[in-house]
This record gives structure tokens, sequence and C-alpha cells, in this order.
């Protein structure tokens, strides 16, 4: 066997445990040990100059040896571009600047300007950069990739936590004594048809459900309104789905239809309920309408209803919104609602771990728009305002007993 072949089978055994300065430390002694033309076979074998192969014999007899935990002496080594070009880290500043975001002094800054874009721009002005590297210099300036955040909740009310705090006591009273304490919203109005539904769900490998390109309504199908009552005591949720308009007179038929389906029959000596919603929407705190219907649901049922709204800002409060509607979500993640009995059967699918199960159903009724009521109709409302925040806080009695049947 020849020297050359000796010297490869030595470098395929060490090759993977050699770093830059043990490899050139090795050459160098193999080189010395092989006397004449030794630099050439081991620049053969490694692939390493006869210059590094040299610096190695020369390292091996230096007096002061490098420290153990360096590969090279300072200030060896190709240079970093920004050494060798000041101007690069001022240039890529230059570019991010207009597009950043967020305090100037903050340690972490961001920039929605793409590697590859600001690469480009740079080539432009002259500088050689990859994106790869003008992603490493973004990260030494602190800057990362960020996505948004829901922060902002609008103007902060002074009695915010005030009212939260009066929300739990009434909510903690009325559950110590039995009585029903209800969060109501409308989810998010949904196409119903074969469009586009967010998330994923397991398919057989490239077979993925076909949907529409563009997300126009469908005249002959329509929309979907699922409006929800959560049962917060009993971790139950009831959903009426409809197909006309979100008013004031959908949201309260919702609550007394669970009432008749659920309600009635979970708590038979109630006389009063709590109903916690958002200060906006079909069940605002300043909707005419939806203290009339109201009266009219208390007038039946002679039961007390007791309203608490969330002060303005605060919907992702609501105990519907984490306890119910996420998980519909979820349970109908990546699948079209094709129809709305399609939708119905998925509200009602829903269940988690901790117990939570839904009723569901379909509500056909029309609900017409732009209701006008009076204030002769308001004066003869049986409604109390509470001590605290009346405009937020209030009863609405029923103006006459209720008869066994409409109990």
């Amino acid at each position: 066997m020849s020297d050359e072949q000796v010297v490869a089978a030595k470098y395929r055994v060490l090759a993977h445990v050699l770093n830059e300065r043990t490899r050139r430390l090795w050459a160098g002694a193999e080189a010395r040990a092989l006397g004449r033309g030794g630099v050439s076979i081991l620049a053969r074998v490694t692939g390493l100059s006869r210059a590094t192969i040299h610096r190695g014999m020369r390292e091996a007899d230096d007096p002061e040896p490098l420290d153990p935990a360096r590969i090279r002496r300072p200030g060896g080594g190709r240079k970093r571009k920004v050494d060798l070009d000041p101007g690069l880290m001022t240039a890529l500043e230059r570019c991010v600047e207009p597009a950043s975001r967020g305090d100037p002094e903050s340690p972490l800054r961001w920039t929605c300007k793409s590697t590859r874009s600001l690469a480009a721009e740079l080539s432009r002005q002259g500088y050689s950069v990859s994106h790869t590297l003008v992603g490493e210099l973004l990260r030494e300036l602190g800057y990362s990739l960020q996505a948004n955040r829901k922060t902002r909740e609008g103007t902060r009310h002074p009695d915010r936590n005030a009212q939260f705090e009066h929300i739990n006591k009434k909510a903690a009273d009325s559950r110590r004594r039995g009585r029903p304490v209800i969060s109501v919203d409308t989810k998010k109005k949904e196409l119903v048809g074969n469009f586009k539904n967010g998330g994923r769900e397991w398919r057989p490998s490239g077979d993925a459900e076909k949907v529409r390109v563009h997300d126009f309504i469908d005249p002959k199908l329509g929309k979907a309104i699922p409006y929800g009552v959560y049962d917060i005591g009993r971790n139950a949720g009831w959903v009426s789905v409809g197909v006309d308009h979100d008013t004031a007179a959908f949201a309260v038929n919702t609550i007394r239809r669970w009432w008749r389906g659920m309600g009635r029959a979970a708590y038979p000596r109630a006389r009063s309920i709590l109903v916690t919603a958002d200060s906006g929407g079909s069940n605002g705190s300043r909707l005419r309408l939806w203290k009339r219907e109201l009266q009219k649901f208390a007038d039946e049922t002679g039961l007390t209803i007791n309203v608490c709204h969330l002060p303005p800002g605060t919907s992702k409060w609501n105990k519907i919104e984490h306890r119910l509607f996420s998980f519909i979500t979820k349970n109908w993640r990546g699948r079209p609602l094709l129809t709305h009995a399609t939708i119905v059967n998925l509200i009602a699918g829903t269940r988690t771990s901790t117990g939570l199960k839904v009723r569901c159903v379909l509500d056909k009724k029309r609900y017409p728009t732009k209701v006008k009521v009076s204030d002769d109709e308001m004066a003869r409302l049986n409604l109390r305002p509470d001590k605290f925040h009346g405009d937020w806080n209030y009863s609405i009695r029923p103006r006459r007993p209720a008869t066994q049947q409409e109990k």
C-alpha cells in the first residue's frame, strides 16, 4: 500500500471528528512524517491548501500554542461583509425603517418586509448580500418575525373593572340561589354553500375538499346566523341558526326557545334569570327593541330578567366566546358548510372533555329590521335600573302574573 493510500485510509477514519484546527495540525504532522512530497500528498487527500498544511506544521512547533478553545488566532478567517463594508448595516436600516413598527428604543423591533425583498433592494444599491445574511443582520439589529396581536380594546371605561366585579358578584349570588346564569351573543355569520372553511381535517392524502374560489353569497342558500345561549352553571349550550337578520327579536326568541327547550326543565323553581351580554349588536345595552322583547318574554313566563352588559370593547371576555363558540369553530374546521342542516348537525355534535353539550335548532322565522320602539312603549316597560350603572345593569319584571300554562 502506498503512502498516499495509507494517509487516505487514516483521513477517512478521522475526518468526521476533526475540526478546522485539528485537521490542519494532523495534516501538518502527517506531512512532516512523510518527509519530501508529504505536503503534496496531504493536499490531495484532505483538499487543504498547501499554505494551510504549512501553517499546521508551524503551529505544532509554536512555543506559544493557540488557546485550546479557539480554532484560529484572533483576526483569522474570512472577514464578515459588515466588517468589509461598514455601510451595509446602515443601508439595511434605511430599507427597513419606513416599515418599522413599535418603539424605536424597544429591544424587540420587527419589519413586514421579507428578507428576499430586502436583499434585492440592497443588491440594487450595490451590496452583494443573500437573503440568509439579511435575516442574520436583522436579528442582530433586534428585529424578529411577528404576527398581529389583538390587544387594543378601544377607549377604556373608568368603571370597566368595577362592572366586571359587579357581574361576578351577581352571577355568584344567582348560582348560589340555584338560578340560571346565561351568557348570550351572536357567533360570526357564515356563508352557506360549498365555500372554503378555515382549518384542516383528516382526509385521504391528496384528496382535499374542493370548494369555490370566490366567496360570493349564494342567493338560494343565503347565510347562517348562529345566536347562542351558554348556561354557565351547567356547561350547556343552545344555538339557534337564523336565516334572516340578526335582530333583537331574533336574540330574545333564542333565549325563549332555550328556556322552553332546556332551561325550564333544568331550573323548575327559578323565578329569575341573569343574562350577561355584550354592550353592542342585537343585544346592545342601548337597543330599545332588545328591552321590549325581553319584556314580552318576562310577561310570557313570569320570570324576572336581570341583565348585565359587559363594558364596551370587552366582548372577548364574554363567557360564551371561549366556552362555546370556540369549540364549535374547532368542530367544523376544514368542512364546507354546505347546507343549514349541515351547520345545525355540526353545532349539535360539538362536545368537549369537560362535558359541554350543545343543542341546535334552525330558526326560519323572518325578523324585519329597522323596527322602531316609541317612547310610550318604553315608558310602559317594567324596567328597573340598578343603582350601579343602570345603563348596563337593569331588571325587567313581568307586568302581570304568568298563568300556569305560560310557566
